[in-house]
């Protein structure tokens, strides 16, 4: 009986102990914790995008952490156009920025986010010139799903070069004023899969670019987009003209 009672009062302090060493230790990710998209292995990631590489930095944003935060991730959402997922998308989602040097001189800038799809998580890497704003190469660094295979491939993904999110922002004022319109850049990227499969992973691949760029615009641009965001917001307030 004594004995059934240590081994009892053993279990008890490891459970307690268990659960202390989740709750306390910083790195590892509690049901609350917010989920960031940082590199898989940066330094071969960053080199693929950007042969020329011959340095990088991190630099991690969080809008908890930031003075304008609230206002921020309210813009975000606003900007987006659709809820925020509570664990890959809430307010205390870390952000990690990867600023990518030739010698002294930026070359680029890479970041990715995460976003819910058919079969879990989404991740998508963007690589930007540093100057433009405008999509460099993109990739999936996680995708699984029934059309995983066919939105990996080149052909849809080279799609994505030398767009901006001033594209994406017009695409919202064309799908309602001007549906169809040959000026809709966004418009003409198609699901690749067959018979529609996977649609709801190619709606979180447009979704999950966009969004991408909304934070790249506000942690790295200065809000350079934000003119026309107000522009194609106050022409559909006009009713499209």
């Amino acid at each position: 009986m004594i004995e059934m009672q240590r081994r009892t009062s053993r279990s008890l302090e490891f459970i307690i102990a268990l659960h202390l060493f989740v709750l306390l230790w910083p790195g590892l990710p509690t049901a609350s914790a917010a989920v960031g998209c940082a590199l898989s292995n940066p330094v071969q990631d960053l080199k693929y995008l950007f042969p020329q590489m011959t340095s990088y930095k991190e630099d991690l944003r969080d809008f908890s952490k930031m003075s304008d935060g609230r206002a921020l991730y309210r813009a975000l959402n606003e900007r987006l156009g659709s809820d925020l997922d509570s664990l890959y998308e809430g307010y205390g989602t870390p952000y990690t920025i990867y600023t990518i040097f030739k010698g002294n001189e930026v070359i680029g800038f890479a970041h990715g986010v995460n976003v819910p799809g058919e079969s879990g998580l989404v991740q998508i890497v963007l690589s930007m010139d540093p100057q433009s704003g405008l999509i460099r190469r993109m990739y999936f660094q996680r995708l699984e799903g029934r059309a995983a295979q066919a939105l990996r491939r080149k052909e849809f993904l080279d799609q994505f070069i030398g767009l901006s999110l001033a594209d994406f922002y017009r695409h919202t004022y064309f799908q309602i004023a001007e549906p169809g319109s040959l000026k809709d850049r966004i418009a003409r990227i198609k699901n690749p899969a067959s018979e529609g499969k996977g649609k709801s992973d190619f709606d979180a691949t447009i979704r999950a670019v966009r969004k991408n760029l909304i934070l790249l615009d506000f942690f790295i641009y200065n809000k350079r987009f934000e003119p026309v965001y107000q522009q194609t917001r106050s022409k559909l307030a006009k009713g499209g003209k």
